[in-house]
């Protein structure tokens, strides 16, 4: 306001000019406004020291997802060495199977998950299903990635929505249950993605258009139609980075000494990490609902970690 009330003062009133009651008016109004003292802006809210505690523990799980590490742990050898035991078609296969697997779990959110109450998530249970269905894999390899990743993909729906329901969040909504499929995104890195682009906010970004048109679509028709193009984009964006993750699952499983019981340890793993992505993802979003996304964005920027 500072720079609109210079030279009020003289404007019209200077010495020897004729003030006409129309101009003095003007005037005192200027300078009424002048003399007005405006709020200073509301201070920005803090998290408690719980909530500050629980964002950096997100922010541990979310910027550290481990699972190229644990799986070459596992092998013991690093990833690639099983990418070139794999059959030429491998990447197509795991492209239609990925997209197919979000697809059920896209149904199932849509139409079965609800707002069960439940205090804590069982993650064990989960864990042995998604173990159990791995010895297949593990046998039987490539050929069994689209009867095996359906299966292991809506049990881990499964216990995302656990994770979610565990943080407070509403599984009644279309916006929370198409966040449990948003988890499968995070951790994982598309083709097109640089460094940055990989961090945890940046997909979520690119990902935010794609869920808004499909919370949209389901918002107004009420059922799953699978060649809907809100539906087409959101299951080509999730599938992009879901697909890493698959990939150096199947990778694992074709060295030699992992087979069948080595197949179930690598499920476990499989399902170990977006249960820890879920997680993180779904503490920041509970404080989001109570701060807003750019107050929370702004502390988790702030937060240092280790990066492994």
């Amino acid at each position: 306001m500072e720079g609109g009330c210079r030279g009020t003062k003289s404007e019209g009133l200077g010495p020897g000019s004729v003030v006409t009651t129309e101009k003095a008016r003007n005037s005192s109004i200027k300078l009424d406004i002048c003399k007005m003292s405006f709020p200073p802006p509301l201070p920005t809210p803090k998290l408690l020291p719980q909530e500050l505690h629980d964002l950096r523990y997100a922010k541990m799980l979310l910027e550290n997802p481990g699972f190229t590490a644990r799986i070459a742990n596992l092998i013991g050898t690093p990833i690639e060495k099983g990418f070139k035991m794999l059959p030429k078609n491998w990447s197509d296969v795991v492209h239609k199977a990925s997209k197919g697997a979000l697809m059920k779990a896209l149904q199932l959110a849509v139409m079965t998950l609800g707002p069960r109450n439940r205090a804590k998530s069982s993650e064990r249970f989960h864990k042995l299903l998604v173990g159990a269905s791995g010895g297949i894999g593990g046998v039987f390899g490539l050929a069994a990635l689209p009867i095996e990743l359906p299966v292991s993909t809506t049990i881990m729906l499964r216990s995302i929505a656990d994770i979610a329901r565990s943080e407070g969040h509403s599984l009644s909504t279309v916006q929370t249950r198409l966040s449990c499929l948003e988890v499968f995104a995070l951790g994982g890195r598309s083709a097109a993605d640089d460094a940055v682009e990989s961090s945890y906010w940046a997909v979520r970004a690119a990902l935010a258009r794609a869920i808004s048109d499909a919370a949209a679509y389901l918002a107004h028709k009420g059922v799953l139609e699978r060649s809907a193009p809100a539906i087409v984009r959101l299951i080509a964006a999730i599938s992009s980075r879901f697909g890493v993750v698959v990939s150096e699952q199947l990778a694992a499983k074709a060295v030699p000494i992992v087979g069948a019981a080595g197949g179930t340890i690598v499920n476990v793993l499989f399902m170990d990490h977006f249960q820890d992505m879920a997680r993180g993802h779904f503490i920041v979003k509970r404080l989001e609902a109570k701060y807003g996304m750019d107050v929370v964005q702004t502390v988790y920027n702030s937060i240092a970690i280790r990066i492994s």
